[in-house]
């Protein structure tokens, strides 16, 4: 399996990158010279291996050709979410000890009050232009020869948590200062699941920040094949890509696929997406209903994961598993899948609990926090990130929740997720969140939040009407005690409901500091 560079060599005019709405290309010669420039920078700069980078860009080609000459000198590369606020970018900048940020000047806003932080970050560059404090990164690299650095080594990023509770944790998982052309074990074996080949064309839909969206990219690149990446996504734009580009990969969340979904008929029928061998699928759990609509429309080619950016498990289910066991997320294809309760007792088939992995051949830690990362792994060695599920007869694997979001009224367990996913199928719902909030009699109550379709529907008899039908599906304990409207829920690029600061709003609110505009309460 090449690195790009040695793409380059054999087919220097395929493309390595196209962008989905503008049209740009990148030829593999072109992402080999730009990112032997952007490492020559790095070394003149004084960065060797195993320094640290931090990075905050939009979608745009500029992105992967950084994250290339990252990884052929060595460097742990850091890509931030582009919805961080100052605070929180310095505090990851500090944390990873970065010794050079590279901004965008389309999140200028962000990248300018940095300089007024204590990062430690020694060299500011942007992209797309420059602001008072900065470098350009173009005219910094055009500066550079196009040749290779003397001592190439693997970088590999080192992404952090969402960081839905407290701060972000930096996940570092090994491999820098190996052999620079030999890809992560993901590539040769994820990438051989999925069938990537030199013959790929993948579309990229999310951000490139996240890691699935990253690692893809770089597996496609690895295996010589071309990205296709959105530079944000729009449902019908995507299906217009995957059309004009004879799409074969695809990479996707739940809510893409609902989008794509409450798109007129007529439109999707427009499209032809034929060319697709496998949509991957990931992130956050999909509504049953709403996978069962994407199978029939595009056929059994959708792929569905479980796995964090922790590297300590992962689990793979197809179509035809899937549609025999409807709403699980697989079996376990590397490491070994365990369901463990509060007590540390391994959990028979059927009963919920912790999920852990072990027996993985890669041990991660969470980045200068050692408590942290003792606390995701037990007395046996198993790793766990927090989900709930449990595993069937066959070793299915069904995940209910997050740990930190279950409901516990009345002292029963409710899992928000089995509520938001049987709300998202309701045709008047965009999205919806689901959690606990405080209630003198039950300990916790159930909490909806819905965004519309059309804020127009934001009214009571909607909020009844949706009460009413979700009550014919659920039993009594799950269904929400009250149902509010929200504008936009907080839900991130890759596709998981930042739920924090919803969830502590309302609890405010509903400790009597504050209140909440009620559209529908249960008697």
């Amino acid at each position: 399996m090449p690195h790009p560079s040695i793409t380059a060599q054999t087919y220097p005019h395929k493309p390595a990158i196209i962008m989905g709405e503008s049209g740009e290309m990148v030829t593999y010669r072109q992402l080999d010279e730009r990112s032997n420039r952007g490492a020559q920078l790095f070394r003149s700069l004084g960065l060797k291996t195993g320094d640290h980078i931090g990075m905050m860009l939009e979608n745009n080609r500029e992105f992967l050709e950084i994250v290339w000459a990252a990884q052929r000198s060595g460097l742990i590369f850091t890509p931030i979410s582009t919805h961080l606020k100052k605070s929180e970018t310095a505090y990851i900048l500090q944390n990873c000890g970065a010794k050079l940020f590279i901004g965008s000047l389309a999140l200028a806003d962000v990248a300018e009050q940095l300089l007024t932080e204590d990062t430690g970050v020694d060299h500011y560059f942007m992209v797309g232009g420059i602001k008072p404090g900065f470098e350009s990164w173009e005219e910094a690299i055009d500066a550079q020869p196009d040749t290779r650095i003397d001592d190439e080594s693997n970088g590999v990023p080192m992404l952090y948590s969402s960081g839905t509770t407290g701060q972000p944790k930096g996940i570092f998982v090994a491999g820098y200062d190996t052999d620079v052309n030999t890809p992560p074990a993901i590539v040769t074996t994820i990438g051989a699941v999925f069938g990537f080949s030199d013959e790929s064309v993948y579309l990229s839909p999310a951000p490139l920040y996240h890691a699935a969206p990253l690692h893809y990219n770089m597996m496609v690149l690895y295996n010589g094949g071309t990205s296709v990446v959105m530079e944000k996504f729009e449902p019908e734009l995507a299906l217009k890509l995957i059309e004009e580009h004879r799409v074969t990969h695809s990479q996707w969340v739940p809510i893409m696929f609902n989008r794509l979904l409450k798109l007129p008929e007529e439109i999707r029928a427009a499209y032809d997406v034929s060319s697709m061998q496998v949509a991957i699928h990931a992130a956050a759990p999909c509504p049953v209903e709403i996978k069962e609509r994407m199978i029939e429309w595009w056929g059994e080619i959708i792929v569905e994961y479980y796995a964090a950016s922790e590297g300590v498990g992962f689990t793979l289910i197809d179509s035809k598993s899937w549609l025999e066991h409807k709403g699980s997320v697989g079996q376990a294809l590397l490491g070994e899948l365990h369901i463990v309760d509060d007590d540390g007792n391994e959990l028979p088939a059927g009963e919920t609990g912790t999920v852990y992995f072990g027996g993985q051949a890669t041990q991660f830690h969470y980045h200068d926090e050692p408590e942290k990362t003792a606390e995701a792994y037990n007395e046996k060695g198993w790793a766990t990130t927090g989900d709930v599920g449990y595993v069937d007869d066959d070793g299915y694997l069904y995940l209910t929740d997050r740990k930190n979001f279950t409901i516990i009224s009345g002292g029963v367990n409710i899992y928000p997720q089995e509520v938001e996913n049987i709300l998202a199928s309701h045709d008047k719902v965009a999205d919806v969140a689901v959690f606990g909030i405080p209630n003198e009699e039950f300990g916790e109550e159930v909490k909806a939040v819905i965004q519309p379709m059309n804020w127009a529907d934001a009214t009571d008899e909607t909020a009844i009407e949706i009460m009413e039908w979700l009550r014919e599906r659920i039993s009594k304990l799950k269904m929400p005690r009250s149902l509010d409207f929200h504008p936009k829920l907080p839900r991130m690029d890759n596709g998981k409901l930042y739920k924090r600061h919803l969830v502590d709003e309302y609890r405010r609110q509903a400790e009597g500091r504050g209140e909440a505009p009620q559209s529908a309460k249960e008697d």
